[in-house]
């Protein structure tokens, strides 16, 4: 193979691992963007209440409960594997649900900011208005029927993983994959009773995904040698991942509260085929 042959073999190589691309998103990357999934769409479409108020709901302690670090084959991270803020994507697709008609999510992450604040406010009012006029201007905190408590109960990482590859002559492709897993469990508690009136779970798998070529050859009967290679990696973001696993938690309490009464929904009494992975088809019916 003459040195001709193998510069069109590295040009093949680059276009098919996607070298020039990725280059050009490592040296810019990407403009800001509103990341959405799937399954926050399915909350939106829910239908509405049935002759029912809004459900006042608070998200308590939702958190990483793994402990798990990131992965890496050559030393130990102090990185968390999954972000230590899940509740913010708790409260989030609870004020989806029937495009924001369901649940009114009252503050209780940062309860003492909140009364703190109040509390200036009463101080400043009594300084000017008076200790009487201050008391009546300020409205009491919303209190919850239901708490919402729960977190990321798992994450394994290389459940599953393999490749392929080809090598003639010194030039050789390869692809590889791997596969890793969420999980997260939420449960809904009465306030009055202490009851556990709803516990779901759902999971998730975070694909990655490489494919790398090289050329390695010796020219000038062996006094000289040519090596190039490629490669081009994609993995999916794990807080996409844990945010779609929750919104699809959140879809399940939906689903299974009607099915035991908890709230009715507009024209349905009973949903079928609740299953804790795949969101229930668009036409619910008994």
């Amino acid at each position: 193979m003459g040195l001709f042959e193998i510069i069109k073999m590295m040009g093949l190589i680059c276009l098919v691992t996607g070298c020039s691309v990725t280059g050009q998103m490592a040296k810019n990357g990407d403009d800001p963007f509103i990341q959405g999934t799937t399954t926050i769409e399915r909350l939106k479409e829910i239908p509405d209440l049935d002759n029912q108020p809004q459900i006042t709901i608070a998200v308590y302690n939702f958190t990483d409960q793994t402990g798990q670090r990131k992965p890496n084959p050559n030393f130990s991270q102090l990185s968390t594997a999954v972000t230590q803020g899940p509740d913010v994507w708790v409260i989030a697709a609870l004020k989806e649900v029937g495009n924001g008609n369901w649940f009114k999510v009252v503050e209780r992450k940062g309860l003492n900011n909140l009364i703190k604040e109040r509390q200036l406010i009463r101080s400043t009012r009594e300084l000017y208005d008076g200790e009487a006029q201050a008391k009546n201007q300020l409205k009491p905190l919303t209190f919850a029927g239901l708490i919402v408590e729960g977190g990321i109960v798992g994450y394994d990482s290389n459940i599953a993983s393999g490749g392929i590859g080809a090598r003639y002559f010194g030039i050789g492709v390869k692809e590889q994959y791997r596969t890793d897993q969420v999980t997260v469990s939420l449960r809904v508690v009465a306030v009055q009773t202490g009851e556990i009136l709803l516990s779901v779970s759902a999971s998730k798998t975070i694909a990655s995904y490489s494919l790398g070529g090289d050329v390695f050859r010796f020219l000038d009967m062996g006094t000289k040698a040519l090596e190039f290679e490629s490669g081009n990696s994609t993995n999916e973001p794990v807080n996409y991942a844990i945010r779609a696993t929750i919104e699809h938690a959140v879809l399940q309490m939906v689903y299974e509260g009607v099915n035991k009464g908890l709230w009715k929904m507009q024209g349905v009494t009973k949903i079928g085929n609740t299953s804790k992975y795949y969101p229930v088809p668009d036409k619910l019916v008994d």
